[in-house]
């Protein structure tokens, strides 16, 4: 029998949690994925609505800062909305959504999109979740996100048939970001800053747009991208 000393039970545990940590999968520039944690975050005694605020922003401090944002707002009226809408009742859910965008900040949300449980938006500003879009448990959108839909859908038949994307659990999307046409972004994903998602995503997958080019550096362009300057005007200002 081999007998181990506590120091050497607590280094094999050290390699051992490095060795899982060197299992994350590589991701592109500007995203990020927390490392695995066994240690759950203490639950606030607040609602689900308002104490994922806490958990996923770090810059609210208090139950007064956290009825301040935005995102909060638009959900408390689209789940009034929704519910009028599931009546079948018209007009007053499309006031109500577009009151919704009006007191928010842009952030519009058809009534008939389907949300689920503990929805954030962070910085809410510009963001337009369409009619048959679904959002699962646990998704984190960030502004200017856009759930929209594909090509001109005409008034008939098939108006109310599925246009909008579904988002599945614990998905991220960052600033920016259009995930367009009636396609699925698996669970556990992160779709990056002002990606264009056309197809279909697999569960914990990270998806992200390429990076900005430098093509001009102290004044002088660079000979590896010049390629990508022709057609351009050099003194283009901002």
């Amino acid at each position: 029998m081999v007998h181990h000393t506590s120091e050497e039970i607590k280094s094999n545990q050290v390699r051992e949690g490095e060795a899982d940590l060197s299992q994350l999968p590589e991701v592109p520039p500007g995203m990020l994925i927390p490392a695995p944690s066994s240690t759950p975050r203490k639950r606030t005694r607040w609602p689900d609505a308002i104490d994922v605020i806490f958990e996923k922003d770090p810059a609210c401090n208090n139950i007064f800062e956290a009825l301040l944002y935005q995102g909060l707002w638009a959900i408390f009226f689209h789940r009034i909305a929704h519910f009028l809408y599931n009546l079948h009742i018209p007009v007053i859910p499309r006031l109500i959504s577009q009151f919704a965008r009006l007191v928010t900040g842009g952030i519009e949300i058809h009534p008939g999109a389907k949300i689920g449980k503990r929805f954030f938006i962070d910085h809410g500003a510009g963001v337009v979740i369409g009619e048959t879009a679904e959002i699962g448990n646990n998704v984190m959108l960030y502004h200017q996100v856009t759930l929209g839909a594909t090509g001109w859908w005409r008034p008939g038949p098939g108006r109310k048939q599925k246009r909008h994307p579904t988002i599945e659990d614990d998905v991220t999307i960052g600033v920016g970001a259009a995930i367009l046409g009636p396609i699925t972004i698996g669970r556990g994903s992160k779709i990056g800053a002002m990606a264009l998602v056309l197809e279909s995503v697999p569960p914990n997958s990270v998806v992200a747009a390429k990076p900005a080019e430098l093509l001009v550096k102290s004044g002088e362009p660079l000979a590896k991208h010049e390629e990508l300057t022709q057609g351009w005007e050099m003194d283009y200002q901002i």
